[in-house]
């Protein structure tokens, strides 16, 4: 009898853990975007959002990979080159993207080297809304990280430590310190600190990240789960 206990309890707990895991996994894979921009004068911003979670950038293509996509009014010339791809796109757009809820790219950023010469392009992005759990922390404060359920642990998605907008940590802060907006500085410090642990608390300083950008008003931007350990 004991042991027909213990295996129907462990037979329970992994159906609660199956169910928490499916619901995980259903609400990642309903929440699979895809955004295009056409390259042209006019429109130079791609704007990727998530109403719920957090980005997470699966595929991007700067460049042309079908002859349909942003054809309309381009003579044929333009759109018969369906192997045109600039190299390093997809990195870039998880620097600039991951862990965030909107993300502001201008096409500008791909326009050199031209991939292709003479064909029209256009930059698209597959992209994933991870339910994740956004933390801010200005230059200076402290970041504390916590899973309120004491089974869960945390798992650290995306860290920056820099500024990637002018309003964010901006309160009363003069207008030179919080122009760069492309101070970014991704680490493993934050996930090397915290994965694994219930509560976590990080110091957001120079002295624990270093100095991405002299001068600029900084704050550490964490995106993490609570999964269970």
């Amino acid at each position: 009898m004991p042991s027909c206990i213990r295996i129907c309890s462990a037979i329970v707990l992994f159906s609660k853990l199956f169910f928490h895991l499916f619901v995980f996994l259903s609400a990642v894979v309903d929440s699979v975007e895809q955004m295009t921009t056409c390259d042209s004068d006019n429109s130079n911003i791609h704007r990727l959002h998530c109403e719920v979670g957090v980005i997470a950038v699966d595929q991007a293509l700067y460049g042309r990979s079908s002859s349909v996509v942003c054809a309309e009014g381009r003579p044929s010339q333009q759109l018969v080159n369906t192997q045109c791809a600039r190299q390093g796109t997809v990195d870039a757009l998880r620097t600039r993207c991951n862990g965030k809820k909107t993300c502001v790219v201008n096409i500008n950023t791909f326009r050199n080297p031209d991939p292709c010469v003479g064909t029209f392009k256009y930059l698209q992005t597959n992209f994933t809304c991870f339910p994740a759990i956004t933390a801010i922390a200005c230059e200076g404060s402290l970041l504390q990280l916590f899973c309120e359920s004491s089974i869960q642990v945390i798992s650290v998605f995306n860290a920056e430590y820099g500024r990637r907008d002018r309003s964010t940590c901006s309160y009363k802060r003069p207008s030179n310190q919080i122009q760069n907006v492309e101070c970014l500085s991704p680490n493993e410090i934050v996930s090397n600190r915290c994965n694994g642990l219930n509560s976590c608390t990080i110091h957001a300083s120079n002295g624990v990240f270093g100095e991405p950008c002299r001068g600029t008003h900084k704050y550490l931007e964490v995106a993490y789960a609570c999964v269970y350990g």
